[in-house]
């Protein structure tokens, strides 16, 4: 395929919605894959008054390191760290009142989010196909567990900020 056809296909396949590939980063894929060999120019296209293009194709080396990714992608269990955690952990002490409208915040973020997605979506699912549909369930279940989560922590605020302020005290006096 030509970069053009493979945008049209990634937006047809809805691959924003399930990676972390824009099909705006197309081009740029194309030249990185072609500078590792892992697809190769097969011809150039010219049809009607539209722009000649190249099209290429997968490369043995990359077929093979498609097929090591496809296992690696379904074997591998990916955690990525939150910097809230980091932030989370680490309060600081002086403006421990503004904590609950952050929570709140994020929260609102979330939840709008989810809506925002769910709703999307929805619109969309006549296009998708049963894996994709359940690739897209994985991120809506995902993304409830961070709502649920942080609805959790909202309720246990009180108790984690009697203790920040707890430990200030007893740091004090060390």
């Amino acid at each position: 395929m030509h970069g053009h056809a493979l945008n049209a296909l990634a937006e047809e396949e809805h691959v924003h919605l399930w990676t972390d590939i824009a099909p705006s980063g197309v081009y740029g894929a194309i030249k990185r894959l072609a500078h590792e060999g892992l697809i190769v120019e097969e011809r150039v296209e010219k049809q009607g008054n539209y722009p000649a293009r190249q099209v290429y194709a997968i490369s043995d080396s990359g077929r093979a390191l498609l097929g090591e990714l496809r296992i690696e992608g379904l074997t591998e269990v990916v955690s990525k760290h939150d910097p809230f955690d980091l932030a989370f952990a680490r309060l600081d002490p002086d403006r421990l009142d503004e904590l609950q409208g952050i929570i709140e915040g994020r929260l609102a973020r979330l939840r709008s989010d989810y809506a925002e997605k769910a709703d999307h979506i929805a619109e969309i699912d006549q296009y998708l196909t049963l894996a994709e549909k359940w690739n897209l369930r994985h991120r809506l279940v995902r993304w409830q567990a961070e709502i649920d989560w942080h609805e959790e922590l909202l309720k246990s605020l009180p108790e984690i900020i009697a203790d920040e302020q707890e430990r200030q005290r007893t740091k004090g006096h060390n």
